[in-house]
C-alpha cells in the first residue's frame, strides 16, 4: 500500500506534545514542508489535533500529530488537555517540544514521567535552540535523546527525522494477518461474501491486508465467493493450510468443506493483530448464564453506512437474544464511555478493529478488565452462535488450549 491508501490504523503514530507557543505547530510545519497547522503567537492557537501523514526512512508510512497545548487555561482549555493526553494513548512516539529558553515546567515534568510509566519512546525537541539553554533545561535534557530544533531557519529538522528513523528497533509493530499460520508454498482459501454491505468496487480492508500478507509470505491464494466455494474446493488437488471466511459466512463455509479443514475468520486474525485474542476467548466463558436485564455494549471502531442486516446493530443483538439472553439492553457506541457510565455494562463486543491502531485497542482492552467488564469480538461471538468454537480457534494453539481448558 502507499502512503496515498495506507490507513491510519496500519502506520506508526508521531506525536507532538508541548506547552502552549512551544513551537510545535511551527515544528510540524517544518517537517512536512508546508503549512499544515496554523502558526501564531498567540497561546492556544492549535485547539484541535491535526494529523498528517510521510513517508519516513525505513518507518514507511508514519502520522504525525500536532497537539494543543498541556497547559491550556479555562474550561475548554482541560478539555483540550483531555484530548490531547489521548493521543499519548495511541503514540508509538512521543516528542516532547520545549522551549530551549525557558525553564522546564511541572507541567512537562509530569508529563515525561506519564511517558515513562507507559513505556513509551521519547525524544525532546528543543525549540528556540538559536538561544542560550536555560540551566534546568540544560540539565533535563541529559537524561533524553534530544534535537536542538531552529524553526525559523529549519535547523534540526533532518536531525530529528533522523533520531525517530532511529527507534524504529524500540516500536512494537503489529503482526500481519497470518503470521504463525502459514508457510511457504502453502495455499490459503479466502472466502470474500460480496453483499450489500460489501463496498461498490474494492474488498474491505482485513481482505486485503490478508491477501497482501499471503503474497509476502509466498503462499498461494484462492478468492472465492461463499457460493462458488465447495466447486472450487472440491476441484483442488493440494489441501489448503488454511480457508479465512468473512465471519457472517460461517455456517454455510463450515458445512462445505470437510470438518478437519483448518478454518476461521477474517474477524479473528484481526481480534489477534489488534487486541488480545486469548481474552477474547476468555470473553466466551460470559455467554453462560449471562445475567437478564444487563446491558451490552456494541462498540465499533469506524463510520459507516448501517445497512438493513447489519452485523453489528441488527445481526449480533438479535443472535445474542435468541441464543443467549433475551431480556438484554443493547447500546452502539464507537468509543468507550465516562466510568460511571461504563461500569453499567456487562459484556463489551468489540468489532474487528482495523480501522484503529493496536495501542488502542490495547488501552480500551486494558481499561475494560481493570473495571471488570469481559470483552468479545465480532468474529468469534459469530462463530460461537454458529456453533464453530473451538474449531474457529484451532488455527491458534495457545488460544485453543485456553479454551480447552
Amino acid at each position: 500500500m502507499s502512503i496515498t491508501n495506507t490507513p491510519l490504523s496500519e502506520q506508526i503514530r508521531i506525536v507532538l506534545f508541548g506547552l502552549r507557543n512551544a513551537g510545535k505547530s511551527s515544528l510540524m510545519n517544518n517537517i512536512f514542508s508546508r503549512d499544515v497547522s496554523i502558526v501564531s503567537n498567540v497561546a492556544g492557537t492549535t485547539t484541535d489535533p491535526v494529523t498528517k501523514s510521510i513517508e519516513l526512512g525505513k518507518l514507511g508510512p508514519v502520522a504525525i500529530t500536532d497537539t494543543a497545548g498541556l497547559d491550556d487555561v479555562g474550561e475548554i482549555g482541560e478539555l483540550r488537555i483531555k484530548k490531547t493526553l489521548e493521543f499519548l494513548e495511541i503514540a508509538d512516539i512521543a516528542v516532547l517540544v520545549t522551549r530551549a529558553d525557558l525553564p522546564i515546567s511541572e507541567v512537562e515534568k509530569k508529563f515525561v514521567t506519564e511517558v515513562k510509566q507507559k513505556r513509551k519512546a521519547l525524544i525532546v525537541a528543543l525549540t528556540f535552540s538559536d538561544r542560550d539553554i536555560e540551566v534546568s533545561k540544560s540539565e533535563f535534557i541529559k537524561n533524553y535523546k534530544y534535537v536542538k530544533i531552529d524553526n525559523l531557519s529549519k535547523k534540526g529538522i533532518t536531525e530529528l527525522k533522523n533520531e525517530i528513523i532511529n527507534l524504529y528497533n524500540e516500536i512494537e509493530f503489529e503482526i500481519s494477518p497470518l503470521q504463525g499460520l502459514v508457510n511457504e508454498n502453502d495455499l490459503v482459501v479466502l472466502v470474500t461474501p460480496i453483499d450489500l454491505a460489501a463496498p461498490k468496487g474494492r474488498l474491505i480492508l482485513p481482505q486485503v491486508e490478508t491477501i497482501r500478507d499471503a503474497l509476502d509470505k509466498d503462499c498461494a491464494v484462492l478468492i472465492v465467493k461463499e457460493r462458488e466455494l465447495k466447486l472450487f474446493y472440491d476441484s483442488l488437488k493440494i489441501k489448503p493450510k488454511l480457508v479465512v471466511t468473512d465471519s457472517q459466512a460461517f455456517s454455510k463455509v463450515a458445512a462445505d468443506i470437510p470438518p478437519d479443514q483448518p478454518l476461521t475468520s477474517f474477524s479473528i486474525l484481526f481480534a489477534r493483530k489488534k487486541g488480545e485474542l486469548a481474552l477474547f476467548v476468555e470473553g466466551l466463558r460470559t455467554l453462560k448464564n449471562f445475567p437478564s436485564d444487563s446491558k451490552v455494549m456494541i462498540l465499533e471502531a469506524c463510520s459507516h453506512h448501517v445497512q438493513p442486516d447489519d452485523i453489528g446493530t441488527v445481526k449480533i443483538p438479535r443472535l445474542f437474544r435468541q441464543l443467549v439472553q433475551s431480556n438484554v439492553e443493547f447500546e452502539f457506541l464507537k468509543e468507550l464511555p465516562e466510568e460511571i457510565k461504563l461500569k453499567e455494562f456487562k459484556l463489551v463486543i468489540h468489532c474487528g478493529g482495523c480501522m484503529v491502531t493496536r495501542k488502542k485497542m490495547l488501552s480500551r482492552l486494558e481499561k475494560l478488565k481493570s473495571f471488570g467488564i469481559p470483552s468479545l469480538n465480532y468474529g468469534l461471538f459469530l462463530a460461537w452462535a454458529n456453533g464453530l468454537i473451538p474449531r474457529a480457534i484451532e488455527p491458534f494453539a495457545y488460544e485453543y488450549s485456553l479454551y480447552e481448558k
